[in-house]
């Protein structure tokens, strides 16, 4: 031990399930980060990388083909099947704006209308017990691939000016702005996976129970005053959400 290297690594003696779990999560995130353009390096070149066995790394690239990400053949090697597409949580924006660089983004409006706001969205949107909200569905595609389906509730003054735009084609946001001439200040957001029920899934086609990601997004304007609570449910499979965090003092 005296005589060794310590720049060297130290070899991490785990059972190999849990190195081959280490291996796919690094490989799937250099994946949706754009890595591997070409052909993933082979077993042996993979193995040398994470200082594993040809196993570890097999049993990991099988957990990523089994999750449709890469395809494997015996004269092709391996090759990135899908990527996702980065959506950020550094600025408040809309899914057209997020995905400009991607593809055209197209809304099938499912829904939109003056509804009884519940009460919990009644609160949310700081409106009177009973008073109405407009509420808007919309199945979000990118090309012919169905992203979200988003869930809107509008307060009453502003959702009606905005139904009288095309929704097929902007985004809320802006039109929100565009009809009240104030810009969006900030929003509160949650983020959890929660499985996608029959409806869901058939519009997202996902198989049922498939996680999604559910995103609860309540947005203000720049005078503070709530007016947009969204829930939106995203193809975890194609989307990835990321930011930048400060450490706060």
């Amino acid at each position: 031990m005296a005589n060794r290297n310590p720049l060297e690594p130290t070899p991490i003696r785990r059972p190999r399930a849990d190195q081959a779990r280490l291996v796919a999560d690094v490989l799937r995130h250099q994946i949706h980060a754009g890595g591997y353009p070409g052909a993933l390096p082979s077993e042996a070149d993979l193995a040398a990388e994470f200082f594993v066995s040809r196993n570890t790394v097999r049993e990991a690239l099988a957990t990523l083909k089994d999750e449709g990400i890469i395809d494997r053949g015996p004269r092709t090697g391996t090759h990135v099947a899908i990527r996702k597409y980065d959506h950020g949580l550094d600025s408040l924006v809309g899914l057209k704006e997020t995905f400009k660089g991607y593809g055209d983004i197209r809304n099938e409006v499912r829904a939109a209308m003056t509804v009884s706001a519940p009460p919990a969205v009644a609160n949310r949107l700081k409106l009177s017990p009973g008073e109405p909200a407009v509420f808007v569905e919309r199945l979000r595609y990118l090309g012919d691939l169905p992203l979200s389906l988003d869930m809107t509730y509008l307060t009453p003054d502003i959702g009606l000016e905005v139904l009288e735009h095309s929704l097929e084609v902007n985004d809320v946001f802006a039109l929100i702005e565009e009809v009240t001439g104030r810009r969006l200040g900030e929003a509160n957001l949650a983020v959890e996976a929660v499985p996608a029920d029959p409806h869901s899934a058939a519009l997202l086609q996902v198989p049922d129970g498939t996680p999604v990601l559910l995103l609860e997004r309540l947005t203000h304007l720049d005078d503070g005053r709530p007016v947009d609570l969204e829930y939106i449910r995203m193809r975890g499979d194609r989307i990835t959400l990321r930011g930048n965090l400060v450490r706060g003092i």
